[in-house]
């Protein structure tokens, strides 16, 4: 059984859905139905799925040199010596 629901959408994302429904031929409630099962399919697919971590180093042989993934400090201390790398080329 269907259910009768509120819901408040800001006011062009709202025409921009008439509009689409309306060019269609399909009710604004059909095109809400079927993007909420497309969201809740893909959110069902995301979690069987296996995340692939992006890479930490272009070497096989494990992390960069100086990279350490226990420490916060480390990370932004590695961040600070880049950025004065880079100041020092345009002096």
């Amino acid at each position: 059984m269907a259910e009768r629901t509120t819901v408040r959408l800001p006011e062009d994302l709202l025409k921009r859905a008439k509009r689409k429904a309306a060019a269609e031929g399909r009710t604004l409630t059909a095109l809400i139905e079927d993007g909420l099962r497309r969201v809740l399919v893909d959110d069902q697919g995301a979690v069987r799925k296996k995340r692939r971590l992006p890479r930490v180093s272009k070497a096989t042989g494990g992390l960069m040199p100086g990279v350490d993934l226990t420490s916060l400090s480390a990370f932004e201390e590695i961040d600070d010596l880049e950025y004065v790398r880079r100041l020092k080329q345009f002096k």
